[in-house]
Formats: structure tokens, sequence, C-alpha cells
């Protein structure tokens, strides 16, 4: 593909993600223009909206699968880990801000997505018992937990960079927001 080919693509991805989460009934006229090409150059590489839909989606599900292996949650000190991760995210977050809803409903990019929740959760497992995380959590707690933190520190803290960004996530997911946390045990689910 020529260098103004993939420029192209990119800008048109970039722009359908941009596009989607602020009007998810856009058309892709409205995507060319954000992205600054005629909405035939977008039809020639797209046969329909729902093509460039699943394309923006595929490209956040690279741009996600890329931050999990900058982040090296398997072989990296779990708080490097967690950071590396947390900012790569954000990133991800800023970049594709498209509905993941509509993503799911496809076969291979959930098969994708949930790889993803894996190595995440098996990560999680590890700052765990390497005593990152605090023990007792329920269970998929800081896993669900996560995702909605960060995505509110990539929507609400426009003006920092990635990486500050991650710094004020990362404080809030190990030292809370409070002035002195507390350290009472977890309250213990009722039985019967």
């Amino acid at each position: 593909m020529r260098a103004d080919a993939v420029r192209n693509l990119e800008a048109v991805l970039a722009a359908g993600a941009r596009v989607l989460a602020a009007d998810p009934g856009a058309g892709i006229a409205d995507i060319a223009a954000e992205a600054g090409v005629d909405r035939r150059t977008v039809y020639r590489r797209f046969s329909s909206r729902e093509a460039l839909l699943a394309a923006v989606h595929g490209a956040r599900l690279d741009a996600i699968e890329a931050a999990l292996g900058r982040a090296r949650l398997r072989e990296a000190p779990v708080q490097v880990a967690l950071h590396r991760y947390v900012e790569g995210i954000i990133e991800v977050n800023r970049t594709w801000p498209v509905d993941l809803a509509r993503m799911l409903a496809d076969a291979p990019s959930r098969e994708r997505r949930d790889h993803v929740v894996r190595e995440v959760e098996t990560f999680l497992t590890r700052a765990t018992d390497e005593g990152l995380l605090r023990q007792g959590l329920p269970p998929g707690f800081a896993a669900s937990f996560i995702p909605l933190l960060v995505h509110q520190v990539a929507r609400n803290l426009p003006g920092l960079t990635a990486a500050q960004a991650a710094d004020v996530a990362v404080d809030a997911l190990l030292n809370g927001i409070g002035a002195a946390p507390a350290r009472s045990p977890l309250p213990q689910p009722r039985s019967g």
C-alpha cells in the first residue's frame, strides 16, 4: 500500500472512532469529512459502514494487544507492568473511543477481547500474589474495576498525558482517594 493510502486509512479509522463515539449513527460522509478525505476514498476501502466499523474495532483490538505487549504483564515487576498497562489502555481509550458492545457481537473480535481479559486476569492474580493488590477482594472485582477507573481517567483528565493520567489512576487504585485509607477488612458476603 502506498504511503498516502496508509495515511488515509489511518486517518479514516481514527476519525471513525472519534465520530462514532460522539454519534453512533454517524454515516460514512461524516467520517470522511472528519478524516479530511473524500467519501469515495472511504468507499474504495470499505464496502459499507459496518465494514468500516469492523475495521475500527479491529484497530482498537490491535492497539489493546500492543499495549499489553508493551506492558510485559508476565515479565516486568508488577508495579511497572501495572503502570505500563494502565498508560497503554488510557492511550487506546483516547485514540479509539468506540463503544465495545457492538464489537463484542462479532465472534472473532469477542475471542480476541476474551484473550486480553484472560491475560489481564492472570496478571491481576500475580499482582495479588505478590502483594501489590489486596487479598480477599470479591472474585473479578479488580478486573471489572480497573477498566472503569481507566476509562474515567482517560475521558475526564484530557489535559494530562497518558503517563500522567496513569499516575493518577494507579495511585487511586493502590491508595484509594480518601485522606486516610481505611485498612479494615472487606465485608464478607452474607450467606443464605
